[in-house]
């Protein structure tokens, strides 16, 4: 996030003003609370909120059958209400506290040492434990997808809780919260490692544990709204503003740059993954166009504050092919039953978002250039060593998880509640009238 880059530049500050007395550096401000910054944050953490409910529940639910709309709906919200607690209690804490290299400490916890007058840089430490409490909710939402449509509602809640503690908290230290990826300079301007590629080999591994939804691959009935599916993607491709563009943590041209590159990325997504399907199937979808939308979301997300307008749209196109390509190999080659493809588009466009930032972060291509790597070359091996580091983190902890809740509250829906609908048969309520 651009707290990293405003350490990188507070580094190269304090060796050019080594010479000046310390009497001058004594008198040098400390930095005040500013109203536009905190303006903007507040705003973004609305939009990212906005981003689950209700841009993904809706996404999510026009993607499953009708007789489980209001089931992925209920897993969405459910999974916000529990992911907001248990970020005040100790999520927060354990992600931005402290100076372990691993993991943070309990001194946030509850923010019952945090004040009203407290600042993260320029803006109220409320607002920024608030706007990060966004991102806790939204990532292990994502997750929902792989497993829609046969998954307990109990064992929803129970895996996103602990998934959140175990999996998504230690990670956002190492990478944002003053962690070991952090102190190595790792670009993830937005969450390409710290929400989707934790979700997304998070989600794969659920969709094997899980089971495969009947008459899979060949007999699966089609998505009951893709109207509702493009909607929801409207929300999210509006709400991502806040996303990218909010974690400059400031209104400022970093934060305007983030929005101009997050958009163009979307935009020329979407209309490769058209041209993909026209070229595969006559013809493109609009499901296909809203994937493609959000495939090139998730691939920006790690470079959006370092890279210039060109490098958007080269990780747009890229991610659009990439995704595409990755949804056929994991449901028709290996026979994995990831429901709405979050490992295929989340896990898999991060992770590409986050290596090509050390390509596309070149000053040459309208980039910001590196910080402490120092270039090119060194920046790759960064970002490839935190990619398989966080891959392989989430995928052992994830696995460990599943055991725990199979034996707690078991994971797979009855049978006989799979047919006859996990609206009726978990909530007792319908989504539509029959």
């Amino acid at each position: 996030m651009t707290l990293v880059r405003k350490m990188f530049c507070g580094a190269g500050l304090t060796l050019g003003v080594a010479a000046i007395p310390a009497l001058a550096l004594a008198q040098t401000p400390a930095p005040a609370l500013n109203t536009g910054d905190t303006a903007w944050i507040l705003t973004s953490t609305a939009l990212v909120l906005f981003m689950t409910l209700p841009g993904l529940a809706l996404f999510y639910g026009g993607l499953v059958r009708s007789k489980n709309v209001l089931s992925v709906m209920a897993q969405c919200v459910g999974i916000a209400c529990l992911a907001s607690v248990l970020w005040l209690a100790v999520g927060y804490s354990l992600a931005f506290s402290g100076s372990g290299a691993l993991i943070g400490d309990l001194s946030k916890a509850f923010l019952l040492s945090v004040h009203r007058g407290d600042l993260r840089g320029t803006i109220p430490e409320s607002a920024f434990f608030l706007f990060q409490g966004a991102f806790a909710v939204i990532t292990p939402a994502l997750i929902v997808g792989a497993y829609a449509e046969r998954i307990r509602f109990p064992a929803v809640l129970l895996f996103s809780g602990l998934w959140l503690l175990a999996v998504y908290a230690p990670v956002a230290h190492w990478i944002w919260g003053g962690g070991w990826l952090m102190t190595r300079g790792v670009m993830d301007y937005a969450g390409g490692l710290v929400v989707h590629a934790t979700a997304g080999i998070s989600a794969l591994l659920a969709a094997i544990w899980v089971g495969r939804r009947d008459g899979f691959p060949k007999d699966l009935h089609p998505p009951h709204s893709p109207g509702l599916t493009m909607i929801g993607a409207g929300m999210l491709w509006v709400g991502w503003y806040g996303f990218n563009g909010g974690s400059a943590l400031a209104a400022n041209g970093d934060a305007a740059m983030a929005l101009v590159v997050t958009h163009l990325s979307a935009s020329m997504a979407g209309l490769v993954w058209a041209m993909l399907e026209y070229r595969k199937f006559g013809r493109p979808s609009m499901v296909g166009l809203v994937t493609g939308v959000v495939g090139g979301l998730a691939t920006v997300t790690p470079a959006s504050g370092y890279v210039g307008p060109l490098g958007g749209l080269i990780l747009g196109a890229c991610g659009s092919v990439v995704c595409f390509y990755a949804v056929e190999l994991v449901k028709h080659r290996f026979k994995v039953d990831d429901s709405l493809d979050v490992f295929a588009v989340h896990g898999v466009g991060g992770i590409l978002g986050s290596l090509l930032v050390a390509v596309l972060a070149s000053p040459a291509i309208g980039g910001v250039g590196y910080g402490v790597t120092g270039g090119m070359a060194a920046q790759f091996v960064v970002q490839l060593i935190a990619a398989a580091a966080v891959l392989v983190w989430s995928g052992v902890l994830t696995l460990v998880i599943l055991f725990l809740v199979r034996r707690t509250t078991g994971l797979r829906a009855r049978e006989e509640d799979i047919d006859e609908g996990l609206d009726l048969a978990h909530h007792g309520e319908r989504s539509f009238s029959i």
